[in-house]
């Protein structure tokens, strides 16, 4: 798919769905999140639509947690056209940036990189395939306040300056909503930085996210604003219910 001004989508895309969602819980205690019905239809199942629906119809999901779950939600369906998964078995004891150690096979290329839990309408990914070619560009929206669980950004125009969630209030320019693109030389960086940051042991318990504030500094990092458009971010019961009521006016996925 081309996008407004001739870009081509990436032909992967890496959806990062390997836990529990313990804050879920009991809702999670055999179901994996990404697994959680959504007004009717598995959380996961609304993702792949919009991929398809933008014309990404290759699609990696790392999974842990329910495993088996997620395997047959891909395996009865039929877009996007190539689906597969890679297995993170370190998925109890170490957070996302080890699944994007696993997923590193699939970042060969120009890729999107997808939070398990992020809900988003096709107009989010529309806007964010059709932005300027940097090497990485974050997907950020902004609101009128921030809570502590969000992962806030400090920006300098369209360029990231920091990302995470202990930014003070008066350095915080937005938010990220999980959901990254890279291209050109971005894969084989960002590749390249996790490779070096799990050389500490610390790393373990790392988001993949603290790897790309501390690429910000070299400039390479992008954000491109969807405000105004929908999304939601599936944490917690509250989030669950928002969720449900966003995408009753979607289009259902694929039966």
């Amino acid at each position: 798919m081309a996008t407004e001004d001739g870009t081509v989508s990436p032909v992967k895309a890496v959806i990062l769905s390997a836990g529990q969602g313990r804050r879920l819980l009991p809702l999670t205690a055999d179901t994996p999140k990404c697994a959680l019905p959504v007004a009717g239809y598995p959380l996961i199942e609304w993702q792949l639509d919009q991929l398809a629906y933008c014309g990404i119809e290759s699609v990696s999901v790392v999974v842990g947690f329910g495993a088996d779950h997620v395997e047959r939600i891909l395996q009865n369906r039929t877009h996007p056209k190539d689906r597969s998964t890679r297995y993170n078995p370190f998925y109890a004891m170490a957070d996302n940036l080890v699944s994007c150690w696993v997923a590193a096979p699939d970042m060969a290329q120009d890729f999107l990189l997808l939070n398990g839990d992020t809900l988003f309408e096709a107009a989010v990914l529309e806007r964010l395939l059709a932005s300027p070619s940097r090497p990485i560009t974050l997907a950020t929206d902004h609101k009128p306040s921030y809570d502590a669980d969000d992962m806030k950004v400090t920006l300098n125009g369209d360029t990231l300056v920091h990302i995470g969630k202990m930014i003070p209030p008066e350095q915080t320019d937005g938010e990220s909503i999980g959901m990254l693109l890279f291209r050109g030389e971005g894969p084989t960086l960002f590749r390249n930085a996790i490779e070096q940051t799990l050389r500490h042991p610390q790393a373990l318990k790392q988001w993949y996210l603290s790897v790309i504030d501390g690429m910000a500094s070299s400039g390479l990092v992008g954000i491109c604003s969807i405000q105004g458009l929908q999304w939601a971010e599936v944490d917690c019961q509250d989030d669950l219910n928002h969720a449900a009521s966003l995408v009753k006016a979607w289009e259902h996925p694929e039966a």
